[in-house]
């Protein structure tokens, strides 16, 4: 199946809140032809357009190509929060790659993070960015265990950031029924990705960058050179950049053994007026505990913007506001009614250890994917870790490309199956709460 084709339709934007409340670019035009350049760059998600951007601005000749349109993917479906660290959490970075390596680590999250709002400020991208995470957890447990890690952080990596809640703290900001405590960090935030996407390739194609849509990579020919072709055009470069996330398909089966395509689901409820603050009554995002993440945020037109459900295939259910209901309302009891305007599924990819595969592939070739939901800071930090490779700096792309990266159980071909396992497995244990 390729998931480029398997939910959407060719060029066309899903019908999300985000594709309507975003003003879109113009096109830009497919490749055509035989071209030349420095860099060719497959991918216009936050990835690739942060790629482009900071390769253009230090001079280099940059193509991007997009099969769809730019912040088609992931990129402009997610659920917009800008989170602290890298995905997995520090204490267990310390153990799979030391304490130095953990450090640099945490430092580059930390510059994810403060690079987006740069690009923000910089390029005077709308894309209504509000500071505040909240991490909501299920049990006195789970409560204890944030709140010793918030100690963690602020101890060993001096993050003062972290607020610890009880209940009647987290109740205060988010009143579900469910939620017994949690943290709140003030050094994170969210956004509206797709507008952010749009800023970043507007920048992009400012600096130099060349940008092509509806250019669907079909080869790849390695060599000294790279050259890559789409059904109407050639691009030869230097260096090539994979920044495919979830939709690489067969591009490279290096990648796609260690990085497996997910689907995850998001609905926009119909504005909830004066009713918002049984919801949210502060304007952060929120993550929970749960497997299967539970994740909402208000939008700047006062909806609740929620994001759960299980998917076991790779085709979209049906209903996806149905399948969004489910944990929407086990959280928020008083919304078994509300009525759900729009209704999205995205596609984003995960690793074995929910850590970002940076890796060179070849003196010449670069892939950055797996970020594994949280993607706003990282990818985006990605594209400017690879620009400052490709310009001799390397330090930061290294110390990511350290990290080690397992491969799916069965490699590609049983990656798929072995998650729908994994994914019943934690999905009966949270219903039994065990």
């Amino acid at each position: 199946m390729n998931l480029l084709d398997a939910n959407d339709r060719t060029g066309h934007y899903p019908d999300s809140w985000y594709t309507a409340t975003a003003k879109p670019l113009p096109p830009f035009a497919p490749v055509e032809g035989a071209r030349t350049a420095d860099v060719c760059v497959i991918g216009g998600g936050f990835t690739g357009l942060s790629t482009a951007l900071h390769l253009a601005e230090r001079g280099f000749d940059v193509v991007l190509l997009e099969a769809h349109r730019v912040g088609f993917g992931a990129s402009g479906r997610n659920g917009g929060q800008l989170g602290s660290g890298q995905r997995m959490e520090q204490d267990g970075l310390e153990k799979l790659v030391g304490q130095d390596d953990a450090t640099k680590l945490w430092q580059l999250a930390e510059d994810s993070k403060e690079l987006v709002k740069g690009l923000i400020s910089k390029h005077n991208i709308n894309c209504h960015y509000k500071p505040g995470i909240a991490h909501a957890c299920f049990s006195a447990k789970e409560v204890r265990e944030e709140h010793e890690y918030a100690e963690h952080l602020q101890t060993r990596y001096s993050y003062d950031q972290i607020e610890p809640l009880d209940r009647d703290a987290l109740q205060s900001i988010c009143p579900s029924p469910k939620y017994v405590g949690g943290s709140l960090d003030l050094g994170a935030g969210h956004l509206h990705p797709l507008a952010f996407a749009f800023g970043l390739a507007q920048a992009a194609s400012d600096a130099g960058a060349t940008i092509h849509e509806t250019s669907r990579v079909t080869k790849i020919d390695h060599g000294s050179k790279v050259t890559v072709t789409t059904d109407k055009g050639t691009v030869t470069a230097d260096h090539l950049v994979l920044a495919c996330n979830g939709y690489l398909g067969d591009l490279e089966p290096k990648v796609a053994s260690r990085v497996m395509p997910i689907n995850n689901f998001i609905a926009a409820t119909e504005p909830l007026g004066a009713d918002v603050a049984k919801v949210l009554a502060r304007d952060v995002a929120v993550a929970d505990t749960k497997f299967v993440i539970n994740y909402f945020r208000l939008s700047h037109d006062n909806r609740l913007l929620f994001g759960g459900g299980e998917s076991y295939g790779y085709t979209f259910p049906t209903d996806i506001a149905a399948t969004v209901r489910k944990p929407m309302v086990e959280i928020f009891p008083h919304l078994k009614d509300i009525g759900i305007d729009y209704a999205w599924g995205g596609t984003l990819a995960i690793t074995m250890k929910r850590m970002p595969y940076l890796r060179r592939l070849a003196p010449n070739v670069i892939s950055a994917s797996g970020y594994s939901g949280h993607g706003v800071g990282t990818a985006t930090h990605a594209g400017q870790l690879i620009a400052m490779a490709l310009g001799g700096e390397a330090e930061g792309f290294d110390t990511m490309a350290r990290v080690p990266a397992t491969p799916f159980p069965g490699g590609a071909r049983m990656r798929s199956p072995l998650l729908a396992l994994a994914m019943t497995w934690y999905a009966l244990r949270d219903r039994l709460g065990v």
